[in-house]
């Protein structure tokens, strides 16, 4: 038989055996070790290895190597944005970015001026990812498609020698005499390195949280951020898909109000102005097990009055026109405002000569007072946000490195911080990953 000639590996082959080896070195101190293998974990990893990378040869001891637990990098980067990665948001100021975060808005506004959307926004482009904003701010990929952005980090993880540990979870960790750390690594592995990073993302079984409890980190209680909400109601039943361009939700009893567009869905309603409700409101509504009163304003530029003296004027403008066939509000669609009459008691086929005052009254407050009943949430998509993880006041958010621990580096959803729906948990993540990467090889 003629001798076979080798194969270059590829980026996956070589992420494939780092799966079988995951310390992949013949010393078992790692220079640095990030557990997690998200958009924080990728982005610390990266930083800090490029950065030991332009060090003087004689400085350049060790390796970075990521612990991801499940067989599936980036999974979360992938599914964002229905598939598209909304990875960040063109918003360019530090304090008014900081304004889109329920928890962690004051504490991230240092950390945002050394790097903001700007910043992420350059460092994809410079490798190849070219981005968009789109009306709302929202920025993308110009492919709208994902997987340029998780071909992007994977490429340069590659490309700074990062070894991937994939389905290898780390199982607890233990302070080295002297410095540093040793972790016990599922199947009997035992792995030691000089710093570390844990970037495992948020959620009631996150590893992450346990092992810097473990460690001695206080941790907030996660509760779920980003949800829909779930109604059943005769006015939304067979309007799946419908959408209200602008309207402004509230939840009576709190100070929760919101102003957007609003997606009727086949379990009740979502959208951006109900997701944000969702996050500012995660501790408050999770306290009322999520059943609760929503009061929706279809047209938020009036009140009740002001709509009905509009109503009053189109009844006057009108009068032979039926009433399902002429809407004074345009921010209302066509289907919604016959479900609207209905539920007023009006007849959609009458014509506006021949509703009432009291009809018209009770059409003013379904327009702009509609009530409906939530009685649980559900996942936005398959995304997952949470709001809980490492109290804040712990971290030393100059470095990202933990006040208690030295050597210890939190990034990204394991710390008490959560964003609104539009690229913000993203740049969080770009952001801490990066200021977490550069303290690790400057500290090294």
């Amino acid at each position: 038989m003629g001798k076979r000639s080798a194969r270059v590996p590829r980026p996956l082959d070589c992420q494939a055996r780092a799966a079988a080896d995951p310390v992949g070195m013949s010393t078992p101190t790692h220079r640095a070790v990030v557990i997690g293998g998200g958009a924080a974990g990728f982005f610390g990893a990266i930083t800090c290895a490029e950065a030991l990378k332009a060090l003087p040869p004689a400085q350049r001891r060790g390796q970075v190597v990521i612990h991801e637990a499940t067989i599936h990098p980036l999974a979360k980067v992938r599914i964002s944005g229905g598939g598209r990665c909304n990875l960040t948001h063109a918003c360019f100021e530090p304090r008014e970015l900081s304004k889109r975060y329920p928890r962690g808005s004051r504490e991230l506004i240092g950390p945002f001026t050394k790097w903001g959307p700007r910043d992420t926004v350059a460092w994809f482009e410079g490798r190849g990812v070219a981005t968009k904003a789109e009306e709302d701010g929202r920025m993308f990929p110009v492919t709208n498609d994902s997987a340029s952005v998780v071909d992007c980090l994977r490429r340069a993880a590659t490309e700074a020698d990062i070894p991937l540990a994939l389905g290898r979870s780390v199982l607890g960790v233990q302070l080295r005499e002297g410095g540093g750390f040793r972790l016990d690594v599922a199947g009997g592995t035992v792995v030691e390195c000089d710093r570390l990073l844990i970037a495992t993302g948020g959620g009631g079984d996150s590893a992450g949280m346990r092992l810097a409890q473990s460690l001695g980190h206080a941790i907030e209680k996660p509760v779920p951020s980003l949800f829909t909400f779930n109604v059943k109601d005769p006015r939304l039943g067979g309007l799946s898909g419908l959408a209200s361009q602008r309207a402004r939700v509230t939840v009576p009893g709190t100070k929760l109000s919101e102003e957007g567009p609003v997606l009727v869905t086949h379990w009740g309603l979502s959208g951006p102005a109900i997701l944000r409700t969702s996050a500012w409101g995660a501790r408050e509504l999770a306290e009322r097990r999520y059943q609760f009163t929503l009061r929706i304003n279809w047209s938020p530029a009036h009140n009740r009055e002001a709509a009905l003296r509009e109503l009053t004027a189109a009844r006057a403008a009108n009068q032979r026109k039926q009433l399902a066939t002429w809407c004074p509000f345009p921010s209302v669609p066509a289907r919604l405002w016959e479900r609207l009459l209905v539920a007023a008691g009006l007849q959609a086929e009458s014509q506006w000569a021949v509703c009432s005052n009291d009809g018209l009254a009770r059409l003013a407050a379904q327009v702009t007072e509609s009530e409906f009943q939530v009685t649980d949430k559900s996942t936005n998509k398959e995304e997952f946000v949470t709001c809980g993880g490492v109290r804040l006041s712990e971290v030393d958010f100059r470095t990202m490195q933990s006040r208690l621990v030295p050597g210890l580096f939190f990034a990204g959803e394991v710390l008490y911080i959560d964003g609104i729906t539009g690229g913000f948990n993203f740049q969080a993540a770009w952001t801490t990953g990066r200021l977490a990467g550069l303290a690790m090889a400057e500290g090294l």
